[in-house]
């Protein structure tokens, strides 16, 4: 495992006047960027050949580096080549998916924004549903066998899949028939949770221990394929209907009513004072708990995903939220680059950086 001791040696080296926000080439990427741009940082975008266009075409990186495989990475030549460019990476979704909790931990020493120690509570199922039962979240029930299926329920696997490979079963047979289907490596690797009806809501919020807040930055709601389509059609096609899939190809915009954001804000606070209990000095920065709001407006939280969501990329010019927050523009990328810009101004990037 990579030391903090290592990082800030790392960190001491660098040139606080030349530091380049550098991220892997999808997912938020294009926010990020821009984020660190509007904050007065120069900008490194690393992608494969296939992606790069993407980031010529809109113009917002000062330095775009092609790899053959996102695992180049974490080699030493070219992790050197980040450090001489005194690079502070941001971690998201693809970043984590195609580099993995572990390699992160052991393996990548280029300073990181963000604590890497909470990327193995966001991927084990395990322990991220300690960390929300103990910070006081209702979350939905869990079977430990396939046999004790009495209800809908939904099959997940593990990783940041983006809901890729996700089924519904209501009972063992039906668990039985479609698990065996699965063309997935770790579909033995399942955690079944019962299928909460309700309003989605997923808030971003972002957790500064500079200040020690949490603030609460925009709300989306993912659009999935083919769920949302098939909602469209369930009283035209009945029993022909399709199976339902999760495959998240979008996000939509939305704010919750404001009777509810006190529960909303609870949430986030317990979810960083209890990560501050498991895995010290705990979360920090941005993050998102995923949620369902019932008919009786009680919040089941089902993951939390910590660190910069999808979702955020709706707001690169802020959100209703944003906006009581701040006076200039604030999407999620930027308010990462402006925290490693108070961290620099009081010299304390080692409690942003890890």
């Amino acid at each position: 495992m990579i030391h903090q001791s290592e990082i800030s040696s790392i960190l001491d080296g660098y040139d606080r006047e030349k530091i380049t926000i550098a991220t892997i080439g999808s997912h938020t990427a294009l926010q990020i960027l821009k984020g660190a741009r509007d904050e007065g940082f120069r900008n490194m975008v690393i992608c494969k050949k296939g992606s790069a266009n993407v980031y010529r075409q809109f113009g917002l990186a000062d330095e775009l580096v092609i790899v053959e495989n996102y695992k180049q990475v974490l080699e030493n030549a070219f992790q050197e080549r980040l450090i001489e460019r005194n690079a502070i990476l941001i971690p998201h979704g693809s970043f984590v998916e195609y580099l993995s909790p572990a390699l992160i931990e052991n393996e990548l020493v280029v300073p990181m924004f963000g604590n890497r120690k909470v990327l193995g509570w966001e991927s084990d199922r395990n322990k991220e549903r300690e960390w929300l039962l103990r910070a006081g979240l209702r979350l939905p029930r869990e079977y430990k066998d396939p046999a004790d299926i009495d209800r809908l329920v939904m099959v997940k696997f593990p990783g940041a899949k983006g809901g890729r490979g996700y089924i519904l079963a209501s009972n063992p047979e039906e668990f039985e028939q479609k698990h065996k289907a699965l063309e997935l490596i770790d579909k033995e690797m399942y955690t079944l949770q019962e299928y909460v009806i309700g309003t989605r809501f997923y808030p971003h919020y972002f957790y500064s221990p500079l200040t020690d807040k949490v603030e609460l930055l925009s709300m989306d709601i993912r659009y999935e394929s083919n769920i949302d389509g098939i909602a469209r059609l369930s009283h035209i096609l009945q029993d022909s209907l399709p199976e339902p899939s999760f495959v998240v190809t979008g996000n939509l915009p939305v704010v919750i009513r404001e009777s509810l954001l006190p529960r909303v804000l609870e949430m986030g606070q317990n979810v960083i004072e209890t990560s501050r209990e498991l895995f010290s000095p705990g979360l920090t920065g941005p993050f998102c708990i995923e949620t369902v709001c019932t008919e009786d407006l009680e919040f089941i939280a089902f993951e939390i995903s910590a660190r910069i969501v999808a979702g955020t990329n709706l707001f690169i010019n802020g959100s209703p939220y944003s906006q009581l927050l701040y006076d200039v523009p604030m999407s999620t990328g930027r308010r990462i680059a402006r925290e490693v810009k108070e961290a620099i101004k009081g010299d304390l990037l080692d409690e942003v950086v890890y």
